[in-house]
């Protein structure tokens, strides 16, 4: 793999960030997010993921140029893969978003753009890429909202994304606002942070007494969380041995 899509270790041991280099040809993308996928599986502690998306000088109007369709299935199963983890993700992204850049922008729990940001929605001679962004844009903004973007092939400005929801902080000073966020989000890693995000998503399409069940049940692991965490503080140890 290309040394500029090799993952490494935040300060502080908050977890791991991968400087995305988006002109690299789409199956080393893909190897590169499966690779980091297999590092944050191994660690058992909590971890945040940070997805550096620089400025590049690339024309995103051509993704995912001249690759076959089980390249682009690879490609949209490691974001799938990203998105299902139990790390907290967090995006930071610069200057001209699109292509694979976007993919991973949208796919993160927590999005950093730096002032100018634009993101570029996907195109393939001419016409919208019916990739997994479309469905991303439907289940972050609604299918109203969604349709004016992708109908009328508008980009977003950094202030457009930032009302959209689709940006969550702007910052002139990226690694400050990266280290703030991985030490926030960092306090919330772990699995139920996965089926928290699957309920969010699954909120949009499902009714409501097929997510009742899910939704019990998530809950009940909750409540056994509190209920093992009141047994083993302080004064319930200390008034245990005192009986």
């Amino acid at each position: 793999m290309n040394e500029t899509l090799a993952h490494e270790d935040l300060p502080d041991g908050l977890g791991l960030r991968l400087k995305v280099d988006v002109t690299r040809p789409l199956t080393d993308l893909t190897a590169a997010v499966n690779a980091l996928c297999d590092q944050v599986a191994e660690r058992r502690a909590t971890t945040v993921v940070v997805l550096e998306l620089a400025a590049t000088p690339v024309d995103f109007r051509e993704w995912p140029g001249d690759v076959g369709i089980q390249a682009v299935n690879r490609w949209e199963r490691a974001i799938r893969r990203l998105e299902k983890q139990a790390a907290v993700t967090v995006a930071v992204a610069r200057g001209t978003c699109g292509g694979p850049a976007l993919d991973l922008l949208l796919a993160a729990d927590f999005r950093i753009g730096a002032p100018g940001l634009q993101l570029i929605l996907p195109v393939n001679d001419g016409h919208f890429w019916p990739g997994m962004t479309l469905y991303r844009l439907v289940q972050h903004l609604g299918v109203a909202r969604a349709r004016r973007i992708v109908l009328w092939g508008a980009d977003l400005t950094l202030d457009k994304a930032a009302e959209l929801g689709l940006v969550d902080q702007v910052s002139e000073d990226l690694e400050e606002a990266l280290h703030t966020a991985a030490v926030l989000t960092g306090r919330i890693s772990d699995r139920e942070t996965a089926v928290r995000r699957q309920l969010l998503l699954e909120a949009v399409s499902s009714e409501y007494e097929d997510a009742l069940g899910v939704h019990l049940a998530a809950c009940d692991r909750e409540l056994r969380r509190l209920r093992r965490t009141r047994d083993a503080s302080p004064q319930n140890l200390v008034g245990q041995a005192a009986s």
